[in-house]
């Protein structure tokens, strides 16, 4: 009898796309990783196939984020490829084809905001949201997701689409921001009225490893997917917590993501960031690779490994502590007094001020949830941006939750033709994820740019 294939490798290194020559996001930057895939002979396993990935359209991408002011004018064609790999990969998995899937591709996304003035921490297009978005449309919203983000910088991206969304559990472990890009990423960010609790932030201090990721692993993650029970676990597997990665200050070992891969027993796994192109990558995959496959991983080591990491060492009383704090939470979340940290009124509103480093991009950022007790409520949102070359663009958005009650899937169209009669908007869009043909409208005010 055929047994189906344990894991499917779908891989994209898009060496003819970089942000700049010299750039860490830089053409070669899975080109050993390849070569040590291939020397490894991993593709030769009857456990483990490559299969090649689709390009994504237009609607793929609305219905997980607003590119300002279209798709066409914010992504390459690589872009819409590693977002097309990632549901490849989504598909292979739950059309049962392979058992677990890697999307091991650029460029990354996880720093890509639900509205898309640019790139910012390299990320242009979420790949992550718009795989789940696809998995939830052909499931008709009837998808529990858990993202475990272990890239070393928070996922600030995939915080931001998911922050008010009940189906989806997203936790990220990253190196503190207070220390390192995006800045964001503390223990009480937690989610929105809709989804309260279901956003997890474990800021890492500068300098863990192994026992400080494998802790918050073992004594926070893992329990609470047990809890939540998703349909799908995606690991955003950012490599860059790596002891040898230029741009950050962790010590993770390739035999301590392998370690992780293993517990976590993710359904599909995502290249995000990762930047010791020789030192770590290729390393770090092939111990992912071999511990999704259920293959011995216990041979995969880096030909030089710094004193800090040999030594098991105790685990560092910050992150005891930020765990004990989330465990907490998550066992209190459903007792929570929401109007005591969202207010009374008919909204709860924010501001925020987020920084475009790719592009340099300042957008100010304000937004309205409705507080309904029947779904997790529309959201009203009003971006005001502008480049280096002061370009102005100013947008508003009207966007639907899956499963919108009546009450606010009206009200939202009447927020929508509101905005659209109000002259200051270069363009005004209406999400709504559920709609077959056409995830996003869009109407311009001031003529097409």
């Amino acid at each position: 009898m055929e047994t189906k294939t344990k894991l499917g490798l779908v891989f994209f290194p898009a060496f003819d796309w970089a942000i700049a020559p010299d750039h860490p996001e830089r053409e070669e930057r899975l080109l050993y990783t390849r070569d040590q895939i291939r020397e490894e002979g991993l593709l030769d396993l009857p456990e483990i196939a490559e299969f090649r990935p689709q390009i994504a359209t237009r609607q793929e991408i609305e219905r997980a984020q607003i590119c300002v002011p279209s798709v066409e004018k914010v992504c390459t064609e690589s872009h819409l490829i590693a977002a097309g790999g990632t549901i490849t990969a989504g598909d292979l998995v739950v059309s049962g084809q392979t058992e677990r899937a890697f999307a091991l591709l650029r460029p990354p996304g996880h720093h890509a905001l639900r509205i898309v003035h640019g790139s910012r921490g390299f990320c242009t297009i979420n790949i992550e949201a718009v795989m789940v978005e696809y998995l939830r449309q052909r499931r008709n919203g009837r998808l529990r997701v858990a993202i475990v983000d272990t890239d070393a910088h928070h996922a600030d991206g995939t915080q931001d689409i998911y922050y008010n969304d009940p189906d989806v559990l997203h936790i990220s472990i990253h190196q503190d921001g207070r220390t390192l890009y995006p800045g964001t990423g503390a223990v009480n960010e937690l989610g929105g009225p809709g989804a309260y609790g279901l956003t997890l932030n474990v800021p890492l201090p500068p300098g863990s490893g192994d026992a400080e990721l494998l802790y918050a692993v073992e004594h926070l993650v893992l329990p609470v997917l047990r809890d939540f029970q998703p349909d799908l676990i995606i690991n955003a597997a950012g490599q860059d917590n790596h002891f040898t990665d230029p741009i950050t200050n962790m010590n993770v070992t390739a035999q301590g993501y392998a370690r992780l891969t293993e517990l976590l027993a993710p359904d599909l796994v995502v290249l995000e960031g990762g930047y010791s192109i020789e030192g770590a990558l290729p390393y770090v995959n092939v111990g992912i690779i071999l511990a999704l496959a259920g293959l011995d991983y216990s041979g995969v080591r880096e030909p030089e490994l710094p004193p800090a990491a040999k030594k098991a060492g105790r685990v560092h009383d910050a992150v005891v502590k930020n765990v004990a704090f989330l465990q907490e939470v998550w066992a209190k979340r459903k007792e929570t007094d929401l109007a005591a940290v969202f207010g009374r009124d008919d909204y709860f509103r924010r501001k925020r001020h987020l920084y475009y480093d790719t592009d340099d991009i300042h957008e100010v950022q304000v937004e309205e949830i409705k507080l309904c007790a029947l779904c997790s409520g529309y959201r009203k949102i009003h971006s005001y941006a502008e480049d280096r070359h002061r370009k102005q663009a100013q947008i508003a958005a009207v966007l639907l939750p899956w499963h919108a009650c009546g009450a606010c899937q009206q009200q939202a169209a009447e927020a929508f033709e509101q905005l659209c009669a109000e002259p200051e908007w270069d363009d005004v869009y209406f999400q709504n994820p559920a709609d077959l043909k056409q995830p996003l409208v869009s109407r311009a005010r001031r003529g097409k740019r």
